[in-house]
């Protein structure tokens, strides 16, 4: 027995929880019989995804099938001038996770991010879900400068608030049809780990995050058990929400950094919350960076309240 055996077991479970990445976890149950059990007792996961598998339950469309049947008839026509490539096989993250049956915590990463926006110009979002969207906060700006000199922007102007509405809802509108398809692209993990207490799904660029606690995934299962989950092409419906929208043409905040077009927007399902609630919510979304800075400042503006749709 060599040192490392002499060492409990729950000691190596705490260090692999340390590791959190999922790839090398699973290296690492190809290392001994041991480590083969241990590693699949890691309660808190890091999965970093470069694509998305289809499950099995996923169908193809009548048009799909018809164009994937056609081309495979014509290559079969050629066989001596073309042989086909063996597609390699992405796997779900249900198929990728397979073992790991103690998750309490599991982070998963997305490869980039779902804005292509105009350069200077940024968008950050988190998003809470249960069975549909219960809330998301949402910060963007047109652009970021360092000024010491600069002067805090009046408040905006009625016609100001007009000419720029187009392009928050825009912002706004992005981000829930983001947030939502990455909420139904989970789905199937959530139904398959019952253990698991939190759930986050981000993007490497920081651009937005999904959460889930417990609670939501516990609606969410309880939902779709019943055959009420409210999907729409390969994402979840967003349900009808009100928006309080927030802006300020310039923005200086105290770290010198002065944002132009700067928006916030509190968005939760319609007659669900209170008013009072903004703040609480919205400072808590981001913390102690830049974007929590500007949503501090920006809770100081007037607030527009908007209605939106089930989309």
């Amino acid at each position: 027995m060599d040192a490392f055996d002499a060492i409990p077991d729950p000691v190596v479970i705490d260090i692999l929880n340390k590791v959190r990445d999922v790839k090398t976890l699973i290296r690492c149950r190809s290392v001994s019989k041991r480590f083969n059990s241990l590693a699949t007792e890691s309660g808190s996961l890091l999965l970093q995804l470069d694509q998305i598998g289809e499950s099995d339950s996923e169908k193809d469309s009548t048009i799909t099938s018809f164009f994937r049947s056609l081309f495979k008839s014509v290559n079969g026509l050629f066989p001596i001038f073309s042989k086909p490539a063996k597609p390699a096989r992405i796997l779900t993250p249900v198929q990728i996770l397979a073992g790991f049956n103690r998750i309490r915590n599991l982070d998963v990463e997305f490869y980039g991010g779902d804005f292509k926006l105009e350069k200077g110009a940024a968008v950050k979002w988190k998003a809470e879900f249960g069975e549909s969207l219960k809330s998301c906060v949402i910060v963007a700006f047109r652009s970021a400068t360092v000024n010491t000199s600069a002067i805090d922007g009046d408040a905006e102007t009625d016609s100001e608030f007009v000419s720029g509405l187009k392009t928050r809802v825009v912002w706004t509108i992005s981000a829930l049809m983001a947030a939502s398809t990455r909420h139904y692209q989970m789905r199937d993990l959530v139904k398959e780990h019952k253990e698991m207490e939190t759930l986050t799904v981000r993007d490497r660029d920081g651009e937005g995050a999904v959460v889930m606690d417990a609670a939501g995934m516990k609606e969410y299962r309880e939902t779709e058990a019943r055959g009420d989950e409210k999907v729409s092409r390969e994402r979840t419906v967003v349900p009808n929400v009100r928006m309080s929208m927030r802006n300020a043409p310039s923005l200086k905040l105290e770290s010198g950094i002065c944002l132009e077009a700067a928006t916030l927007v509190v968005v939760r399902q319609s007659g669900v919350a209170s008013d009072g609630d903004d703040a609480e919510l919205a400072t808590g979304a981001f913390g102690d960076c830049m974007y929590g800075e500007a949503v501090a400042a920006l809770l100081k503006r007037r607030r527009n309240v908007l209605e939106m749709n089930s989309f």
